[in-house]
């Protein structure tokens, strides 16, 4: 009896460790990609469930991160791939501010709006992920970092924006053009040349 009981115990403990396990694990690349549903800034809700059927692309941001400044401000080059991958509706491009309240990048959804207006952004969205609850999800440590899932709903990208890891935006038409060169690829229906890539930027400012 003490046996059974202490079987049980052990088997229970087993289950538990495998799902705590499962619940932290960084998505992999050519696996189904973690859903997740997220308060947008214009206040509606996405569910990534909802998108199936198009190419998704999810990049972390943080306005104030020098390397997110490299890439907006000072050159245009994210809101340059923003316009041209959005343009004939087939790919969703989600910015994602996983910035606690008090911590550099943190904004509320009207001043996401209007900083994108200011830069000439054109995310799709925007999503406030003040908890941090889809960043770890994700496994996202830098602004930016990017992930794209394709139309069947698998992540087929996972990285940096480019191979050049500094804050100079003169090193931008030097660089391997990580997500660019993703998205072109997935558009071919061609296999993706550097589908894990090592993401450069400021760390994601998590409450904890």
């Amino acid at each position: 009896m003490l046996f059974h009981q202490s079987a049980k115990i052990a088997l229970a403990s087993l289950v538990f460790a495998f799902a705590s396990t499962c619940a932290v694990a960084d998505p992999v690349v050519n696996k189904a990609a973690p859903d997740f549903s997220g308060k947008a800034a214009d206040g509606t809700t996405i569910n990534l469930a909802d998108l199936k059927g198009k190419t998704v692309v999810l990049e972390w941001t943080n306005h104030e991160c020098p390397y997110v400044v490299k890439h907006y401000d000072k050159s245009g080059n994210i809101p340059t791939m923003q316009k041209s991958a959005t343009a004939n509706g087939d790919i969703v491009w989600l910015q994602v501010i996983s910035s606690a309240p008090g911590k550099q990048g943190n904004v509320d959804g009207a001043t996401a709006i209007s900083l994108n207006e200011k830069r000439g952004a054109k995310p799709t969205n925007t999503i406030l992920d003040a908890e941090g609850t889809i960043g770890k999800l994700y496994g996202a440590q830098t602004s930016p970092h990017f992930f794209i899932i394709n139309a069947e709903g698998t992540l087929v990208y996972k990285g940096g924006v480019d191979s050049i890891k500094t804050a100079d935006p003169a090193d931008i038409p030097k660089a391997i053009p990580y997500v660019k060169q993703a998205l072109e690829a997935l558009s071919a229906g061609e296999p993706i040349k550097h589908a894990t890539t090592a993401p450069y930027g400021c760390s994601i400012k998590y409450a904890s």
